[in-house]
């Protein structure tokens, strides 16, 4: 979900050079990771990456679950762009493939999904080190957000699919037409484009890639070609892995997602930037293909007078040095109560020396920049800012390195607030009270993709309801995106659709409603066929009539249907309610019943004898 990626449909030619260049959101231009004029390191070894035919065949080293990096024996090629001219002939492929019905059945989807969690396993050192050197990311951060993320993903859909795959009886349906056997059948949207992004490259190309497959669907992937090194080892797996003949990578920048977009698809999937995803929606609304979009937001953070500073400063800190703040989902600025504001800045210093103690530039857990044009972009939102740096502030171009800074502002149209940062920044605001607050962030953003609160019940209530977003974390930074199977996906500007566990499944299917009518039914539907009469219209509507349970101003009338339902069900508002209180009545009266027949109660005459 990257702040800026809009570097795609518009190739321009540097004055000084041959490379192509891109554009960008303010309007710069910046050579495209991946063209011709870019360096590439070198690989590290002569190994090449794992395939089918080269990796071992011994079980032990086959099961590692979980191992530290080999970094030696990790060889990654340099990035290479795939040819324009190939790209019709591929997406084609894809599509004869779905249309032969290869991909339907449950076996081959399950096969599938297994092989690429094998593909993942067996080139782990080989993501670990493209990650590495993509973005400095530690190995830490990498398995857990990105490897092993995507592998137990794809555990949980293959445990999970048959299930998910079994047409669903429809709800809410009357007695009458419950003889047709109304169901819904779960049918692969068919051919799709997922375009990922370069902050979480695996995560975020295979993981809705997880959903694909689990659908059904066939794919073409097109990675990040900012993360250039992770890009070309996915391609390795799913050259290697996967049917060929339903997945493909297609890697390259401008040229190669612009001929992409040019083909017809039954849904795109799409991880980045606004500007980008605005083209991307024109793009498929000319052909009505379906969308969804996973962008960013600028996303609040209150924290009130009755949080716990230590909490908070701990919690919000660590949402941002994760992937050096390069996260759509991390606060984009924390709004905090004058009150508790010194104790919390106060946390943040002892919470930062003891996360780095020898500085985080010098911290292997610490990640770096994607590249020098977003280095200069999260550095202008510093030099342009009116607030005052109270942590942090060192900067090392050289190597993309920005260390995490706090900055205190005074108000919402400070340059650290307007524009969604995408990296290690984290102004604060100083306010009043929540009510400021919560109108100050709708004023920032009125659809972030994610809010935080901390304080009390009633607080963080108070902001839930008056605040929209994508998704919420209370107490904590973006834990709500950590589990795996919740729903995510924004709102409004932030985003449309959802993916993760069974919704990536649901993201890429068509759930298809269909009924069976039997022979033996002609009689009764005589009367929906012509010549139309009165006798006919009076018939149907008796047969679908409904009495509505609310007078003229709207207000629910309880006639002797409602009593009734009511005391059948003890008050209850659905049948499990009624079942559990049903269940405690016949408990009591059976217990009661005992006592009495033990003697430990007298008779129930007596009692009334007695009360008398």
């Amino acid at each position: 979900m990257e702040t800026i990626s809009a570097n795609i449909l518009y190739p321009i030619q540097s004055k000084n050079s041959s490379s192509l260049y891109s554009a960008t959101m303010d309007g710069s231009h910046s050579p495209i990771e991946g063209s011709p004029s870019m360096d590439h390191p070198s690989p590290i070894s002569e190994t090449p990456l794992i395939s089918p035919t080269t990796r071992s065949k011994s079980m032990a080293n086959r099961t590692r679950l979980f191992r530290l990096p080999n970094m030696s024996a990790v060889s990654i090629p340099p990035f290479e762009a795939t040819a324009v001219e190939s790209i019709p002939s591929t997406v084609n492929l894809c599509k004869t493939t779905f249309r032969s019905q290869k991909t339907k059945p449950i076996e081959w989807r399950l096969q599938q999904l297994r092989k690429l969690w094998w593909g993942m396993d067996e080139n782990a050192d080989a993501l670990i080190e493209a990650c590495k050197k993509d973005l400095g990311k530690s190995a830490f951060e990498a398995y857990i957000s990105e490897v092993d993320w995507c592998k137990n993903d794809i555990i949980f859909v293959t445990k999970n699919l048959a299930k998910w795959m079994k047409d669903e009886p429809a709800p809410d349906i009357p007695l009458t037409n419950s003889l047709l056997k109304p169901k819904i059948r779960k049918d692969p949207l068919g051919t799709v484009l997922i375009i990922g992004a370069y902050n979480f490259p695996i995560q975020l190309t295979f993981g809705p890639l997880i959903g694909a497959i689990s659908a059904g669907c066939t794919a073409v992937l097109k990675p990040s070609e900012l993360a250039s090194a992770t890009a070309m080892v996915m391609k390795n797996i799913v050259d290697n892995y996967l049917d060929t003949s339903a997945y493909a990578v297609i890697n390259g920048a401008v040229a190669e997602t612009s001929a992409l977009l040019n083909e017809k698809w039954d849904k795109i999937f799409y991880t980045g930037g606004t500007v980008v995803g605005t083209i991307i929606a024109k793009k498929a609304a000319e052909t009505l293909t379906p969308v969804t979009l996973e962008l960013g937001g600028r996303n609040p953070a209150f924290i009130t007078k009755n949080a716990d500073p230590r909490l908070a400063a701990r919690r919000m800190l660590w949402g941002k040095i994760h992937n050096a703040g390069q996260v759509c989902i991390s606060q984009n600025y924390i709004m905090v109560e004058k009150e508790i504001l010194p104790a919390f800045i106060e946390q943040l210093q002892i919470a930062m020396k003891e996360f780095f103690p020898k500085g985080q530039k010098a911290s292997p857990d610490f990640s770096r920049i994607i590249n020098n044009r977003h280095f200069h972009r999260i550095k202008k939102m510093l030099d342009d800012t009116k607030g005052r740096i109270i942590i942090g502030g060192e900067m090392d171009e050289s190597e993309n390195f920005i260390e995490l800074t706090v900055v205190l502002v005074d108000d919402a149209s400070d340059s650290m607030i307007v524009d969604e940062s995408f990296g290690p920044l984290m102004p604060i605001l100083g306010v009043n009270d929540i009510e400021e607050a919560i109108k100050t962030a709708n004023s920032v953003d009125s659809t972030p993709l994610a809010l935080y609160a901390f304080g009390s019940k009633a607080e963080t209530s108070k902001v839930l309801n008056e605040v929209a977003s994508g998704g919420a974390s209370l107490n904590d930074a973006f834990f709500h995106a950590s589990i795996p199977t919740m729903p995510f996906g924004g709102v409004g500007t932030s985003g449309q659709g959802s993916y993760r566990g069974k919704s990536s499944f649901d993201t890429f299917t068509h759930r298809r409603s269909m009924t069976t009518t039997p022979g033996w039914m002609e009689k009764m539907l005589g009367v929906r066929y012509p010549p139309y009469s009165d006798a006919k219209l009076k018939q149907f509507r008796q047969m679908s009539r409904k009495k509505p349970n609310f007078d003229r101003d709207g207000r629910e009338t309880k006639g002797i249907s409602y009593w009734l339902s009511f005391l059948g069900a003890l008050g209850s508002e659905g049948p499990s309610g009624a079942l559990v209180r049903w269940a405690v009545v016949i408990v009591v009266a059976l217990g009661v019943k005992r006592y009495v027949d033990t003697g430990l109660l007298p008779p129930l005459a007596d009692l009334m004898f007695w009360k008398k």
